[in-house]
C-alpha cells in the first residue's frame, strides 16, 4: 500500500503564495483570480490596455498666416499678399482672408473669393 499523504499539508489553492504586481511590482497575497494589488493598479492595467492601439497625437508646428494673407486698401483697392499697409496711400489695409498669387495673371487673390463662400480658420 502507498504511503497517506498528508492533505493538510499540501494547499488545494494558491491563496497563500505572494505574487507581484504588474504595475507597480509591489508583492502582495492575492484573494481568488485577483491579480493587481489594489484597484488603483488594476484601472491603471485597464488604461494602459485601453490606450496601447492609439496613435499619439502630432500636433503640427506653428506656422505665421500674414505671408499668406492678402490685403486689400480701402481708400485706393490695391492689393497685397503678406503686406499689411498700402504702398500707395500708405495707411493700414483690411484682411480679405488667406491666399496668394493667382498662377495666370499673378494678382492677390483670397481662396474665399475662388470658393465663394466663408473660410474658416482655426487660431
Amino acid at each position: 500500500m502507498p504511503p497517506q499523504t498528508d492533505r493538510a499539508e499540501t494547499p488545494l489553492r494558491h491563496d497563500g503564495v505572494t505574487m507581484t504586481c504588474p504595475i507597480c511590482q509591489h508583492p502582495f497575497t492575492p484573494a481568488g483570480r485577483r491579480k493587481f494589488c489594489t484597484d488603483a493598479c488594476r484601472a491603471a492595467a485597464y488604461r494602459r490596455r485601453r490606450d496601447a492601439g492609439r496613435a499619439p497625437i502630432i500636433v503640427p508646428p506653428a506656422q505665421p498666416r500674414r505671408p499668406i494673407t492678402v490685403y486689400e486698401c480701402d481708400t485706393c483697392g490695391a492689393r497685397a499678399v503678406g503686406e499689411q499697409r498700402c504702398a500707395d496711400c500708405v495707411t493700414f489695409m483690411r484682411r480679405v482672408g488667406i491666399g496668394g498669387h493667382c498662377p495666370s495673371c499673378s494678382d492677390p487673390i483670397a481662396i474665399n473669393e475662388l470658393l465663394e463662400q466663408e473660410v474658416i480658420t482655426t487660431t
